[in-house]
């Protein structure tokens, strides 16, 4: 898991500059209108993908209204009629590194005609449904805040509540899960207190891949190329992140 531990390390570094907060609103609205929809109707408390929305965008800092605009949206009050659907692609990075991207779109030829031309611009390819998923598995993963906190005492709640790991990443704390027990496991952190500032179901790699640092800092550039497209939610690749592939692309 050092791979996406570190990846979303350098994410969050990244992201505390932050000039594209609108870009990330529209997508929590998406993934709450999305949650409303398909996961269970408007009430946070009954809808476990709606509960893992309403607190990512909380820990983004969207306002209240913003959030609760979005849930009426979702469940058709003042609709405008667009309908979401999630859909995950999957190709290969330079190197053959192997990646999946999900996205939330409302029309998927753009959202499919985006990702295309962002991975060939890289020397990347679109793959077959299938063809690299079986290389990874689906974890849930929380972040919360390291900060006045006692590692230990996160630990036992988390694995309490049925985590799997839980690994200290510089001020954050990263708590993966199995896929069933994601919302379990964060309403326990929630009920300790605990500031979550991401949970989500992510892509982990069985079996993570070594480049050099050039070739690295390619795949690096395109992940975030693709992290930068509207309509994508989330990419995952099998890369193994060198601390000297990281720092080439933290000065690059």
């Amino acid at each position: 898991m050092s791979g996406h531990s570190k990846w979303s390390t350098i994410k969050r570094k990244k992201g505390a500059e932050d000039a594209k907060r609108s870009k990330l609103f529209t997508r929590l609205v998406r993934e709450i209108v999305t949650a409303v929809r398909e996961g269970g109707g408007p009430d946070v408390d009954a809808n476990p993908r709606l509960r893992l929305a309403v607190d990512k965008a909380r820990a983004a800092n969207m306002p209240k209204d913003n959030i609760e605009r979005a849930i009426n949206k979702g469940a058709g009050v003042g609709d405008d009629g667009v309908q979401y659907e999630d859909i995950v692609y999957e190709g290969y990075a330079p190197g053959g590194v192997a990646l999946i991207v999900e996205v939330s779109t409302d029309n998927r030829n753009r959202s499919l005609a985006e990702i295309k031309n962002a991975l060939n611009k890289a020397n990347g390819s679109l793959a077959q449904a299938n063809a690299v998923q079986w290389q990874f598995d689906q974890k849930g993963f929380i972040q919360i805040k390291a900060e006045n906190v006692d590692f230990d005492e996160v630990f036992l709640v988390a694995a309490d509540a049925g985590a799997e790991d839980v690994i200290k990443e510089e001020d954050m704390i990263n708590i993966y899960t199995v896929r069933e027990d994601l919302f379990k496991v964060a309403q326990a952190l929630q009920e300790g207190d605990y500031v979550i500032t991401d949970s989500q179901l992510t892509w982990i790699p069985q079996n993570e891949m070594d480049l050099g640092a050039d070739e690295a800092v390619q795949v690096l550039k395109l992940l975030e190329r693709l992290e930068e497209l509207d309509d994508v939610t989330s990419v995952a690749s099998n890369l193994n992140l060198s601390d000297e592939a990281i720092a080439a692309f933290e000065s690059a």
